[in-house]
C-alpha cells in the first residue's frame, strides 16, 4: 500500500531570513517515515559551510536584537504562536510521518507546545526582571548571552525546539538550530513558522544535517556564546569532549536516560499498572522520561507482574494514522535491533523474560515496529542492569523486600531524571521515601512522563549537567550582571593602608590635571 502523502518541498537551510540551498553539498538526509518506509518525505541536502554562514548572520544580528525591548521580542513570539496555531493540523501530520507516533499524540505535542509558548510569554519574562537594591544603589540585570546553538532530538522535534528557541529569543539571543537527522521536515516547518513572524534577519537560523558533520561543526564554532544539547548521554559526552578547550562556554546538557517507578505496599495496583504502561511504552518508550524500571516491594510484586503482563498483551502497536493505535514504531532499524539485542543480553545474563521484544507486522506498512517487552531482573546478580538505559519499549521489573530497599536500589540507577512513587494514602513511611529518594523530579501516584513547565527540575546522575528545565530555562539563556554605583565624593583621608597619596594632587580637580605624555 503506497502512502497517500506527497514528498515535502525541500527549501534548504534557513539563514539570514531566507531559505537557501548549499552550493557545496556534503551529504543528504533521506527523509522517510519510520512507520512506512514507502512514505518518502524527500532528500535534504546539508553542508558544513551552512553552519558558518548561519552563525555569521546570528553574530551580526545579536547586538541589535539584544537591544530590543521585551515588548518587541514578545510581539514576534506571539506571531509565531499564531502561525503555529493556524497550521497545527499540518504540523501534527508531519510529526506523525517523521516520528511514527500516533496522530493523537502528535496533536498533543502541538497543544503542549502552544501552552509552552504561552507560559514563556506570561511568566518567563518575569524571570528576567532586574533585582534592585535601592539603599545600596545596586542592581543585577539579565543580559543576552549572544548566539545560542540548539541541537534537538527526534522524540519531541517540535516541543524541544520551540521551548529552547523561544526562551533564547525572549532573553535577547539569536539562535542557530540544528534539527535531528531523523526529522528534517519538522525542522523546516519550524523555520517556515519563524519566517512568517518578520523577525529581523539573522535572529533565527536553521541548518540541516547529521550530527557527525553539521552538529560537530556547530558545537565547536567559535561564534557561539551558549549551547543547548538534548539527546542521549553518548551525544552529551561526545560534545563535552569536543569542547574541552572551551570550558568557559555555557552548555546545557539534557541527556535523559529514562525514569523509574516504585510500587510500595498499599498501592492501587491497577492504577500503578496503567501509569507504568503509559510511561514505559508510549512513544515506543523513546522519551527522556519514559519509565524504564519498576521497583516493586514483595507484598505487591506478584499482583503487579500478573496484571501488567495481561495489560501489555492488549496494547496496539501500529501505523500512526490508523484509529485506536497506542504507539507506533521506533525511529530506525538500528534502534529496533538495539531493542532486540538488549532483550537477548538479559536472557544471557540469566534474567527472566516475561514478554520478549519481537518485530510487529503492520499490514501494508514497512516500518520499524517492535512489541513492548517486559523482563524480571535479578538485581543481586553480577549484572543487575542498574547503570544503562534500556532502549525503546523495554521495561525492567525488580523485586525488593521493602520500601528502604526500594529507595536504596533506585538511588543506584545511573540516570535519575524523574521518578514515580505509588503507595497507599496511609503509607507509614511515605514521607521518609520522599526525603530519601534521589531524583530530579518526583511524582506521587502518577506516571513518570507527567511534568509541569512551571516547576524547575534538574535531572540527577547522568541525566543532565545541573541546568534546570521548564520555565527556568530562560535564565540559562541570559547572563546576570551586577552593577554598583558610588555617589559619595572621593575622600583621600579614607584610604586603605599602604597607599601613599600626594596632598597637592588631592586638591586638584579633574579639569586641572594634565596628562603626562612622557
Amino acid at each position: 500500500m503506497r502512502s497517500k502523502f506527497e514528498q515535502v518541498l525541500r527549501k534548504g537551510d534557513y539563514i539570514g531570513g531566507s531559505f537557501v540551498k548549499p552550493e557545496v553539498v556534503d551529504g543528504y538526509l533521506r527523509g522517510f517515515s519510520p512507520g512506512d518506509r514507502d512514505d518518502e518525505l524527500g532528500r535534504f541536502s546539508f553542508s558544513k559551510s551552512s553552519v558558518d554562514a548561519a552563525v555569521d548572520c546570528a553574530v551580526e544580528a545579536r547586538i541589535s536584537w539584544g537591544r530590543e525591548g521585551q515588548e518587541v521580542r514578545a510581539t514576534h513570539i506571539t506571531r509565531f504562536r499564531a502561525e503555529l496555531l493556524n497550521h497545527q493540523n499540518r504540523c501534527a501530520q508531519l510529526l506523525t510521518r517523521e516520528t511514527g507516533k500516533p496522530l493523537w499524540e502528535s496533536s498533543q505535542e502541538v497543544v503542549a507546545t502552544l501552552r509552552c509558548v504561552d507560559l514563556m510569554l506570561e511568566e518567563g519574562l518575569m524571570r528576567l526582571e532586574p533585582h534592585v537594591v535601592h539603599q545600596h544603589k545596586a542592581r543585577s540585570d539579565y543580559r543576552p548571552r549572544g548566539v545560542v546553538g540548539v541541537l534537538v532530538p527526534h522524540v519531541f522535534p517540535l516541543m524541544t525546539s520551540v521551548q529552547q528557541t523561544v526562551a533564547a529569543l525572549l532573553a535577547g539571543n539569536c539562535v542557530v538550530l540544528k534539527p535531528s537527522k531523523f526529522t528534517p521536515a519538522s525542522g523546516q516547518f519550524m523555520a517556515e513558522m519563524w519566517d512568517r513572524c518578520r523577525l529581523p534577519r539573522g535572529v533565527f537560523n536553521m541548518v540541516q544535517g547529521s550530527g557527525a558533520v553539521v552538529g560537530s561543526r556547530l558545537v565547536q564554532h567559535k561564534g557561539l556564546d551558549a549551547l543547548c544539547v538534548s539527546g542521549s548521554y553518548a551525544t552529551a559526552r561526545a560534545v563535552a569532549e569536543s569542547l574541552h578547550g572551551r570550558p568557559e562556554l555555557p552548555v546545557l546538557y539534557h541527556s535523559g536516560g529514562k525514569a523509574a517507578a516504585l510500587v510500595l505496599d498499599g498501592a492501587d495496583v491497577e492504577h500503578a499498572v496503567y501509569e507504568v504502561i503509559v510511561g514505559a511504552y508510549l512513544t515506543a518508550g523513546q522519551r527522556h522520561n519514559s519509565t524504564a524500571r519498576v521497583v516493586c516491594v514483595a507484598g505487591v510484586y506478584d499482583a503487579f507482574v500478573s496484571a501488567i503482563q495481561r495489560r501489555v498483551e492488549n496494547l496496539r502497536v501500529g501505523w500512526g494514522f490508523d484509529d485506536d493505535v497506542f504507539c507506533g514504531p521506533v525511529i530506525s532499524e538500528v534502534y529496533r535491533t538495539d531493542v532486540r539485542r538488549y532483550g537477548a543480553e538479559l536472557v544471557r545474563e540469566g534474567h527472566e523474560t516475561l514478554r520478549a521484544a519481537t518485530d510487529v507486522e503492520v499490514p501494508g506498512r514497512r516500518g520499524f515496529y517492535v512489541s513492548p517487552s517486559l523482563h524480571a531482573i535479578d538485581w543481586s546478580s553480577n549484572k543487575p542492569f542498574v547503570k544503562d538505559e534500556p532502549p525503546g519499549p523495554t521495561l525492567l521489573v525488580y523485586k525488593v523486600d521493602g520500601w528502604e530497599e526500594a529507595v536504596a536500589l533506585h538511588n543506584q540507577f545511573r540516570f535519575r531524571n524523574q521518578a514515580a512513587v505509588f503507595a497507599g494514602r496511609g503509607h507509614t513511611h511515605l514521607t521518609e521515601v520522599v526525603a530519601r529518594i534521589q531524583t530530579g523530579a518526583l511524582n506521587i501516584n502518577r506516571g513518570t512522563i507527567g511534568a509541569s513547565m512551571r516547576l524547575p527540575a534538574v535531572g540527577l546522575g547522568r541525566s543532565s549537567n545541573g541546568v534546570s528545565s521548564g520555565i527556568e530555562l530562560i535564565r540559562f539563556m541570559a547572563s546576570p550582571r551586577a552593577t554598583l554605583v558610588e555617589e559619595r565624593r572621593f575622600d583621600p583621608n579614607d584610604l586603605v593602608p599602604g597607599v601613599a597619596w600626594e596632598e597637592e594632587v588631592d586638591d586638584l580637580t579633574s579639569d586641572e590635571l594634565e596628562l603626562d605624555e612622557g
